[in-house]
């Protein structure tokens, strides 16, 4: 049977990279949300070219109204989920100067980046709990790990509204693993995807976002025998 898999943010980058990869490797019917529906649909047009199995969700995860649509959609045309990436994510810092960083930045930064993944991992998960194998794969980053950037070479580095955002994210996969630890069909597990070329990573960075995608799809397409509760980079453990 086709798994599902609902990515959100996966109009561009490694959101389209983890949906052309579940796709064409795997066999998955894949869901691209995405809040602009022009790109979501030029998305949709580009990975059925490739003739993957793909389809356009209206999703904008910092909307009530369009998360409960966006389950709904799925209810009505699947019955259920396999996999739920929550890839949607935004940096809007340009400087690790903590002071610089007004309070709005840190809102709108949470709003998409935590916010934005717990409602909707709340509203998908009894379509997850439907599945025989639910995989919850929750986009972090190194900056997201408090032992990374306690080190003295990652100062330069730190993003604070973003780091701080990420590591509640962290916080959130942990504590959602750990409530449905008793049921070992569950795999809910935190990536670090790498620094790759996106328009977050931007051109400069060292991974395409071909190889910055592998640890999510790792994740998503985990056997019965696979971790949950963890963070990784590849098959690496990252350290909270």
């Amino acid at each position: 049977m086709t798994k599902i898999a609902l990515i959100s943010g996966a109009n561009r980058g490694l959101g389209l990279e983890t949906a052309r990869q579940l796709a064409r490797d795997y066999g998955f019917t894949v869901l691209l949300g995405a809040r602009d529906e022009a790109k979501g649909v030029a998305a949709q047009n580009e990975l059925q070219s490739e003739g993957l199995d793909a389809h356009f969700v209206a999703l904008d995860v910092t909307d009530e109204d369009s998360v409960a649509k966006a389950a709904r959609f799925v209810s009505q045309q699947y019955g259920l989920l396999d996999v739920l990436v929550n890839n949607a994510g935004i940096m809007l810092e340009h400087s690790f100067k903590v002071g610089g960083v007004g309070v709005e930045t840190w809102k709108q930064t949470f709003d998409v980046n935590l916010f934005g993944a717990v409602a909707l991992t709340n509203a998908i998960l009894p379509l997850l709990e439907k599945s025989d194998a639910p995989r919850v794969v929750n986009l972090s980053a190194i900056l997201g790990s408090i032992s990374e950037i306690s080190r003295p070479q990652m100062k330069t580095w730190i993003r604070a509204s973003y780091s701080a955002s990420k590591a509640a994210l962290n916080a959130f996969t942990v504590a959602l693993a750990q409530e449905k630890s008793g049921d070992a069909k569950w795999k809910i597990n935190a990536a670090h995807p790498g620094w790759a070329k996106t328009e977050m990573g931007g051109p400069q960075a060292l991974m395409t976002a071909a190889q910055g995608v592998k640890t999510v799809v790792q994740l998503a397409t985990l056997g019965e025998d696979g971790p949950s509760g963890g963070f990784f980079h590849v098959s690496k453990t990252i350290s909270w």
